[in-house]
């Protein structure tokens, strides 16, 4: 097998360390906290750090397939970097597992005397229950982890082999993957998030969910590409114009995921249904009336006057901090989503919602770094290649055409 350009390393292998240690501490910390404190703070910070980094994951196995189905230069600069994004699923699964002793402290309707009391969550109990619970989430990891292996499996022999057909077989698993994708996402959305309060139904909530997934991701693939292919020997491969596209993606993803939530609002209010209201009134009650506003602002005004300007873009540095602001606020959105149905109040029982997503991210970051740097960071043999090296000439075009100007030689 012929190789492509490599990573730094040295550089990748050392954040590698600092991740698993930071990651290793944090949630150490946090276990103790659960076991001398509050087991229901820990199971509920822990959740809403595990769905954020899930969605990163699953967001990238989203976009690469998207990719896969569009082609493009776009693509092949962070098909790596999705892939060993979406191989982080077998640890998210392992991850899932502690959530499974945590299922009263998360779930009114896992309470056994709440649901002797109360007659919806009676009803309910055919559909929400533990062992069905359970054997659901066990379906979609089934599921998702055999897209992903699937997808892997055929990287790695197109790697070796160059062989031909594979784009297509890529193009096929894709179209039958986003199908099951979206299904799964549907219903573990409705099962893990939504009935974090019980009485409250949308039919809008797992395409926002969704959505929050793809922009998580896509903001993650500009920081990756920015901080380790462009420190690489791929950067010779990198062009204005696929960053340019590659902003657009965020873009899009962006507005979409606005749209969703705007949407969700719009129908509550138009409905205005008391189960509704209550998936609102904590969300806008004490702290989380500002995060309300912060999403408003710093997730969506701000990034989006500032990638809707082809200048910021075309920056690496300036394009990376917008996607780590994007990033960091769908972290914070992912709270959002999870924490208010609780209702706590007091600083003392938040404080582990500031450790669990150093907990859970950084031994994430750690395994997703390890599967990026065992592998050439360009794909071999992508028939994409020669799309991006054409966006790159196409740059390399402008720039002597702007010097021959400043020459007066046109």
């Amino acid at each position: 097998m012929s190789s492509g350009p490599s990573i730094n390393s040295a550089l990748v292998l050392r954040w590698e360390k600092w991740s698993l240690g930071v990651g290793c501490l944090a949630l150490v910390v946090c276990v103790l906290g659960a076991i001398f404190g509050s087991s229901a703070q820990f199971f509920r910070a822990y959740f809403a750090a595990y769905v954020f980094f899930l969605g990163v994951a699953l967001g990238g196995m989203a976009i690469l397939m998207l990719s896969h189905l569009t082609g493009g230069g776009w693509g092949y600069l962070i098909r790596r970097i999705l892939e060993a994004q979406m191989n982080t699923l077998p640890l998210m699964a392992l991850l899932f597992v502690p959530l499974a002793f945590g299922i009263e402290d998360l779930y009114l309707w896992a309470q056994p005397k709440l649901v002797a009391s109360d007659a919806m969550l009676h009803e309910q109990q055919f559909y929400l229950n533990r062992p069905f619970f359970l054997g659901r989430a066990v379906i979609y990891f089934v599921i998702w982890l055999s897209i992903g292996l699937g997808l892997s499996l055929r990287s790695r022999r197109q790697d070796r082999t160059g062989d031909a057909g594979l784009p297509w077989k890529f193009q096929r698993m894709s179209e039958v993957g986003l199908v099951l994708y979206g299904t799964t996402i549907h219903f573990a959305a409705f099962d893990w998030l939504e009935t974090l309060q019980p009485t409250y139904h949308s039919t809008i909530f797992p395409f926002l969910v969704a959505a929050s997934q793809l922009l998580s991701a896509q903001a993650f693939v500009l920081i990756a590409l920015v901080c380790i292919l462009l420190r690489s020997q791929a950067a010779e491969v990198v062009s204005t114009r696929a960053l340019i596209d590659l902003g657009n993606i965020l873009l899009a993803f962006l507005i979409i995921w606005a749209y969703m939530l705007w949407f969700q609002f719009m129908l509550g209010w138009i409905a205005n249904l008391p189960s509704d209201v209550l998936w609102f009134w904590p969300r806008t009650r004490g702290g989380w009336r500002w995060v309300t506003w912060a999403l408003g602002i710093a997730q969506f005004g701000v990034p989006l006057f500032l990638l809707l300007a082809r200048s910021v873009k075309s920056n690496p540095q300036i394009l990376v901090r917008v996607a780590g602001l994007v990033l960091f606020m769908q972290l914070v959105f992912a709270f959002y989503l999870v924490i208010p149905p609780f209702g706590t109040t007091s600083l003392a029982e938040h404080w582990m919602e500031f450790l669990t997503p150093f907990a859970v991210g950084g031994i994430w970051l750690a395994y997703f770094l390890e599967r990026l740097r065992r592998q050439p960071v360009l794909a071999l043999h992508d028939p994409n290649r020669e799309s991006a090296l054409h966006l790159r000439h196409m740059d390399e075009e402008d720039v002597e055409r702007e010097h021959a100007l400043a020459q007066g030689e046109i």
